[in-house]
């Protein structure tokens, strides 16, 4: 799994929440980031057990540095199904997404427990690990799957909705030096590896506190 102990080394210094009073950005930007931010840590659509294996999953695909808060990755995944956030399409053999993550979680713990005597969430993260390379790569047939294709699920649900509920997030942004929607003030300087006075400065090697001094003017 991914290592994450550099992930906040790019773009040192740097807050995106500091444009929040800013030209960057106008009140439906305010509004939707602080709706994100304030999304409910319980689960409103899964049930507790399945929103367990949902945060260990989340754990071992996107392991996240102890030096700052997490970002609640199985919330805003709950969230979406909450809501009821489509996607758009699905791919073949795959249940609507509520339906696809009830019955993927349940077979994922439903697994642990016929290979290995534990919940998902009692097992070692090697283990953890092994599991979910497993499902990725259909090797797994609990009848709890029942038609729909583990690959699918790892792929379609798994993978996709993990990362993107990641990256929806502020915290995500700083790490990556992304400055939310650019909305109203938008982009200017388009051309390759120019950049708008208010984007952020990823730190060239060795320059790490000269980006740390930029960033502290970002706005």
């Amino acid at each position: 799994m991914p290592d994450s102990s550099r992930k906040n080394d790019r773009y040192p210094g740097y807050d995106v929440l500091a444009k929040r009073q800013t030209p960057s950005w106008n009140e439906p930007t305010r509004r939707a980031v602080d709706q994100r931010l304030a999304v409910p840590r319980e689960p409103r659509c899964l049930s507790p057990a399945q929103f367990a294996v949902l945060e260990a999953l989340a754990a071992r695909i996107l392991p996240q540095p102890r030096t700052r808060a997490p970002i609640p990755v199985a919330a805003l995944v709950d969230q979406k199904l909450h809501i009821g956030q489509q996607d758009g399409f699905r791919g073949p053999g795959m249940p609507r997404q509520d339906e696809a993550w009830r019955i993927g979680l349940d077979a994922v713990d439903a697994e642990a427990q016929t290979q290995h005597g534990e919940t998902f969430v009692a097992l070692d993260a090697a283990v953890q690990d092994r599991l979910i390379r497993d499902i990725g790569e259909g090797r797994v047939s609990h009848p709890a799957w029942g038609t729909m294709p583990p690959k699918g699920f790892y792929k379609q649900r798994l993978m996709h909705d993990l990362v993107m509920a990641y990256y929806s997030h502020p915290t995500a942004w700083n790490e990556i030096g992304f400055g939310g929607p650019a909305s109203p003030r938008g982009y200017v300087r388009m051309g390759f590896n120019r950049r708008d006075p208010w984007e952020a400065v990823e730190a060239k090697p060795g320059e790490a506190d000269k980006a740390r001094a930029e960033n502290a003017r970002v706005r």
